[in-house]
């Protein structure tokens, strides 16, 4: 029986009894369809959920609006991003290597269906005649599923992802996920940034107009501090779940946010302070040239008051002429 791009498999006359009318169908679903394997149906569940919130909304980017299913060296990896942050979850895998493009809205409500499913099955297929189409299949034992990739090239990915930390903080993502929301509370607006000050053990979360403060104990290593949106942060938290580690460079470059087999960097909102230092070295070399100029102005300056100071007292010793006004102008 195949409904859209779902298959799902009968038995030989199960939907026909002895007493079918011609005006009734009865279907029945034969959960006796043999399926060997490869990957967790709950694992993959978890794993969709994870990636498909940070795929993009707008229509002009096809691409990020996917979630990229790529098979190598026995792992598979699900990719998404939308310009601002980029998803990872690996999983240990059986199967043949590819990949393929598959747009989100494809894949509402198979995650659900997973969670019901005994065991899955996921594989590549080559789409019609041509040798570049290659559709997802998930076979599970009530439904298969067959999805065509979407076109186009995903952006390289790795290379997005930083490797070189100065700051490291392990905390709970329950507690931190609390303090987002109480933080959400006291703003004014839908957006709500919030600092992120660490060290000293303990990872401090406030308002950027001192509204309201909170504090979670942490493992940490180094200091930083950092603006995030409050909705990035707070999407970031649900999907590590447990115990989450966050790695920072500095102020504006993108963080790592990471937790077993997921990996999620996200880019921090840039502040005044992050361009503190640059901003000071822009300033002090035009300070110094302004420092010549200004004594030469002087010097200038100078001058013309002594000028001006001399034909003052010229013009004083000389005496006053009658009907001044009289006088040609010189134009």
């Amino acid at each position: 029986m195949v409904c859209g791009a779902n298959t799902s498999y009968l038995d030989d006359m199960a939907w026909v009894g002895e007493k079918t009318p011609l005006t009734l169908c009865d279907v029945r679903v034969s959960p006796s369809n043999t399926v060997k394997p490869n990957l967790g149906a709950l694992e993959l569940s978890e794993a969709l959920s994870r990636v498909m919130p940070f795929t993009a909304r707008e229509d002009n980017r096809p691409v990020l609006q996917c979630v990229l299913f790529k098979v190598a060296e026995g792992k598979l990896t699900l990719v998404s991003a939308d310009g601002f942050r980029l998803s990872m979850v690996k999983l240990d895998f059986d199967g043949d290597e590819g990949q393929v493009l598959i747009n989100r809205d494809e894949l509402r409500g198979v995650t659900s269906a997973l969670r019901r499913a005994y065991r899955v099955k996921v594989s590549f297929e080559k789409s019609g005649e041509s040798l570049d189409g290659i559709s997802l299949v998930l076979d599970t034992e009530l439904i298969r599923y067959k999805w065509r990739g979407a076109d186009g090239n995903f952006p390289d990915y790795e290379k997005l992802i930083p490797a070189e930390f100065n700051t490291f903080v392990s905390f709970d993502a329950n507690e931190a996920i609390r303090a987002v929301s109480s933080l959400k509370v006291l703003s004014d607006s839908k957006a709500y940034p919030i600092d992120l000050t660490i060290g000293n053990g303990k990872v401090v979360m406030s308002n950027p107009d001192d509204k309201g403060q909170a504090e979670i104990p942490a493992d940490t290593l180094g200091e930083g501090r950092v603006r995030l949106d409050g909705s990035y942060l707070a999407d970031a938290l649900r999907a590590c779940g447990g115990m989450v580690e966050l790695k920072l460079t500095d102020s504006k470059s993108p963080m790592l946010f990471t937790s077993p087999d997921y990996e999620l960097v996200v880019m921090p909102m840039l502040t005044s302070e992050s361009q503190k230092p640059k901003d000071e070295t822009q300033t002090a070399e035009p300070e110094a040239e302004t420092t010549e100029g200004e004594q030469a102005e002087v010097e200038e300056a100078e001058k013309a008051k002594a000028v001006a100071e001399a034909e003052a007292i010229t013009k004083a010793e000389k005496p006053k002429r009658k009907h001044k006004a009289k006088e040609p102008v010189a134009v």
